[in-house]
């Protein structure tokens, strides 16, 4: 497993350092693609089975899902909102249909909407800071910090984890494995600050360090609650060793609005 992992993450390492240089339309097609294939896999855990994905109001998510990432790509914030909101107003139109036979319809109407904000939305949020001042550089820390706080989490959690941390949720996690993971995040973001951030005040800086590794955990722990819920171990196997893309980018997801407003609206770079 750790070997599958390492292998992964290495192979991958150059692709996503081309994609974060290029950014504009090469950045926005693979959040694009990243968020059809976890949309599915999303879907995968929620709903269950795959027929259920490709017929009516999940299937709605697929074309709105995109959309959702070019309106925000291209800076049409008023389209963005329009699609939210035309998004619940057809699963509803659909839901009237279905009712009669399947009056759990409504259930499906709620996963797909949470689908919508918790994968699409959330990942617009790094075509914003990419397309931002220095973007190229935030969308490195936020995924060094990611990295490091996961991997860390990972190591400290399997060799000196004792206490658990969400047992409910994933058996797994520990409170070592937490507190190494905000370690790596402090470490990490501050080496990072140092040399390419100078102007990032230093207490500012650590706040935001740690905010950033909490969220990432919570957005493993929601996916863990998710996957729970389903009784589903892995969102899927695309990604040896990491399971699926949502497994991959859980912690992405919670941590990448956070980074925005502290860019926009703390640090306002």
């Amino acid at each position: 497993m750790h070997l599958k992992r390492w292998i992964t993450g290495l192979v991958a390492l150059p692709f996503l350092v081309f994609i974060i240089y290029k950014g504009g339309v090469i950045f926005a097609t693979v959040v694009s693609i990243v968020s059809l294939l976890s949309l599915w896999e999303y879907f995968r855990i929620v709903l269950g089975t795959e027929e259920k994905m490709l017929i009516g109001i999940p299937l709605l998510a697929f074309i709105t899902g995109p959309l959702i990432i070019w309106t925000v790509y291209v800076k049409a914030f008023d389209l963005t909102l329009g699609l939210l909101a035309m998004n619940l107003i057809v699963s509803g139109l659909v839901s009237v249909t279905q009712f009669k036979s399947s009056p759990r319809v409504i259930e499906t109407i709620k996963s797909q909407v949470q689908g919508i904000v918790y994968v699409p939305l959330f990942l617009s949020f790094l075509v914003l800071i990419r397309n931002g001042t220095e973007g190229m550089l935030w969308i490195a820390l936020l995924l060094c910090l990611i990295f490091a706080g996961d991997i860390s989490a990972y190591y400290f959690g399997s060799y000196l984890g004792r206490r658990k941390l969400a047992p409910a949720v994933s058996p797994g996690k520990t409170i070592e494995g937490a507190i190494g993971g905000l370690a790596a995040n402090l470490a990490v973001g501050s080496l990072f600050k140092a040399l390419f951030l100078p102007g990032m005040p230093w207490v500012a800086g650590i706040i935001f360090f740690l905010i950033v590794g909490i969220m990432g955990q919570a957005g493993d722990l929601f996916e863990s609650a998710l996957k729970r819920a389903s009784n589903i171990k892995d969102s899927g196997g695309l990604l040896p060793g990491h399971g699926g893309f949502l497994d991959r980018i859980d912690a992405l997801l919670f941590a990448a609005p956070v980074v925005y407003l502290f860019k926009g609206y703390v640090f306002q770079a």
